[in-house]
């Protein structure tokens, strides 16, 4: 292959946000960005056609798989490769900034990261190897097969809200649906220095619910959701409750219940469990409030000998996004 049709391609480097699944009513269908805080992945042209090459790892995980059947961004690569049939691989770069094991999405940014810098990288190539700007929709079927790596399974509430940004749900289809979210609300999210692997957070799940727990949770679903469209803070309150998943995971979370009993008690509108855990969030009329008890979340877990971090964001935070080129 001549290597001067990949002389101007360069490297492309893309930010993917950290994410909240499930935002308590949701479980597995909606989650929303967090923009403090994500993970950066460059990546650059291999001439070696199918190869998908995980050449550095770094930031505040290094551990993590290079072998590329096995690394979310190269997962995800390997998918986009297959799919359009390109004709030569890729290198990958990571820098991690979300701890694995935190339920802030780190294995979905690495995946949506490796796929928004590739796509836009596909675009600089020399013909005849250009390619036209990838639809939203692809970048989402290439990095859900990356998370699936890392979770066992293919469910989009922490790919999509990382890919598209705001308040997002998932459909069965995994069309991704914005959700509108009330300007003056805040989240604080807060990762205490614990690790949860996923799939233990979800082989203690149940796997019947009841019927008259399912209703009740489709009604808070359906009231939460309104609220978000309405712009109506009374209904939110009212609404954002998990009688599913969080009754059984707020056992994996040391002082959950004094947290989130804190959290409401300052003025949140409410608190959950923020993907699989250990991280917990909450939704705030406004900033300073959220700042104020995210603070006194950090207290209660420092109190317990665990030390935490606190990020607060507007809820229509950016989902992921090219960096730099070079």
């Amino acid at each position: 292959m001549n290597r001067e049709l990949f002389k101007t391609a360069g490297s492309v480097t893309a930010f993917a946000p950290a994410t909240v699944a499930n935002v308590a009513v949701g479980f597995d269908i909606l989650g929303f960005s967090v923009d403090g805080v994500g993970d950066e992945v460059t990546v650059s042209v291999l001439e070696t056609p199918g190869k998908v090459e995980v050449i550095e790892i770094s930031g505040v995980v290094t551990d993590l798989p290079k072998q590329s059947s096995k690394n979310t961004a190269a997962v995800a690569l390997h998918a986009m490769i297959d799919d359009l049939g390109l004709p030569h691989g890729f290198s990958i770069r990571i820098k991690k900034g979300i701890a694995m094991g935190s339920g802030m999405g780190g294995s979905a940014a690495s995946a949506v990261g490796a796929v928004v810098a590739a796509g836009a990288l596909l675009t600089r190539l020399d013909p005849p190897f250009r390619r036209k700007p990838l639809l939203e929709a692809k970048l989402l079927e290439y990095a859900l097969q990356g998370e699936k790596a890392a979770s066992g399974a293919i469910h989009g509430d922490n790919v999509g809200p990382c890919l598209k940004g705001g308040l997002t749900l998932i459909l069965p289809s995994m069309a991704m649906v914005s959700i509108p979210t009330p300007r003056d609300v805040f989240a604080l999210l807060v990762h205490p220095d614990l690790e949860i692997e996923t799939r233990q957070a979800r082989g203690i799940l149940k796997k019947e619910v009841p019927l008259s727990q399912w209703v009740e949770q489709s009604s808070w679903l359906g009231g939460f959701l309104a609220g978000c469209f309405k712009s109506d803070l009374e209904l939110i309150r009212a609404s954002m409750k998990d009688v599913v998943i969080e009754p059984q995971r707020a056992q994996l979370i040391p002082g959950f219940s004094e947290l989130k009993a804190e959290a409401l008690k300052l003025g949140a509108l409410g608190f959950s469990i923020s993907g699989s855990g250990p991280s917990v969030f909450a939704w705030v009329p406004g900033k300073e409030l959220a700042e104020n008890i995210s603070r006194r979340l950090i207290e209660i877990f420092r109190r317990r000998n665990i030390s935490a971090h606190a990020w607060v964001t507007p809820l229509s935070s950016p989902g992921a996004r090219v960096r730099s080129e070079s």
